[in-house]
């Protein structure tokens, strides 16, 4: 729990007043409590210490692995997918003048985010061995619900290179 109150004060920008904060606090309490009952029950040899710390250890190291995986997804971005904004794609050179419509009327997705989402949908059907959703999309790419639906049309619509 204290885990994931860090992982939303970090979210939400909450500031730290002074060195440590609550839930840091409450963390490292638990953790050198549990490491100090289990080394009190421990016997009085070295592999009977070791073996006691182990729990404690194993526990600070699963938590700190659960916090890196929320940072990292919170922070991952398409590096490779150009930014571009609606006036300077106006601007851009003729075959902007017109663009390609989408599935819906409105104009189609840009071919380099297509091809990151098709990329991450790659990787969701490797991993999870099943297809990727919109919502899984939308969640992943950082975008709306209305475009996470066009990449999904795009990507089923167009074979995979």
């Amino acid at each position: 729990m204290a885990a994931r109150e860090r992982q939303r004060d970090a979210k939400t920008g909450r500031t730290k007043r002074g060195l440590i904060s609550w839930p840091v606090l409450v963390l490292s309490g638990g953790i050198v409590l549990s490491l100090a009952a289990n080394l009190q029950q421990a016997e009085p040899t070295l592999w009977g210490r070791i073996t006691a710390a182990t729990p404690a250890g194993a526990f600070l190291v699963a938590v700190s692995m659960l916090e890196r995986r929320a940072t990292a997804s919170r922070t991952e971005t398409p590096r490779d997918v150009p930014q571009t904004s609606p006036a300077t794609a106006e601007t851009s050179g003729p075959s902007s003048a017109t663009p390609a419509e989408g599935p819906n009327g409105g104009p189609a997705p840009d071919p380099a985010l297509i091809d990151y989402a098709r990329r991450i949908a790659d990787d969701h059907q490797a991993k999870n061995g099943k297809p990727i959703t919109s919502d899984v999309l939308r969640a992943r790419l950082g975008v709306s619900d209305h475009l996470a639906a066009d990449l999904l049309r795009a990507l089923r619509r167009a074979p995979n290179p």
